[in-house]
């Protein structure tokens, strides 16, 4: 069975590991990575981690098969050629258009998408925000002292 998920997978962490580890207990792994400039046109920012990057740590655990990245914001394109049995999405997934495409082309062909809750103690966001605070208390007890 071919597993399919998607995501920007910036500043890697422990949320990403449990989303891709549940996706290893359903068959093999294939992880679709934001370029940045996808993720700019849904996000303020670009990601911290460059693309190249986020695809060779996604590429060194083992369990993940298959890495590759998307340059424009749709999924139809890469289960046509990565065939997949089920498409894992995240409880962020929403009702935008790319969104809805992949899962009429998906149900059309019989496969399955199941939706995972996210681990709510850690987030990419979170972890830049609590580097920024980190960063701004110890510029101020600089200045302080």
């Amino acid at each position: 069975m071919i597993i399919y998920t998607v995501g920007t997978f910036d500043l890697l962490h422990v949320g990403h590991l449990a989303l891709l580890e549940y996706c290893k207990t359903l068959g093999d792994v294939a992880v679709g990575v934001a370029s940045d400039s996808v993720v700019n046109s849904y996000k303020p920012n670009v990601p911290v981690i460059p693309l190249e990057q986020r695809m060779e740590m996604l590429k060194a655990l083992c369990c993940v098969d298959i890495v590759r990245p998307y340059h424009k914001l749709e999924y139809v394109s890469a289960c046509k050629d990565l065939k997949p049995d089920i498409f894992v999405i995240g409880e962020d997934w929403g009702h935008k258009s790319h969104n809805i495409d992949v899962e009429t082309y998906l149900k059309a062909k019989g496969k399955k998408i199941i939706q995972v809750t996210y681990n709510p103690q850690t987030s990419s966001t979170k972890i830049k925000q609590d580097v920024i605070a980190q960063f701004q208390r110890s510029i101020s007890s600089t200045i302080t002292h």
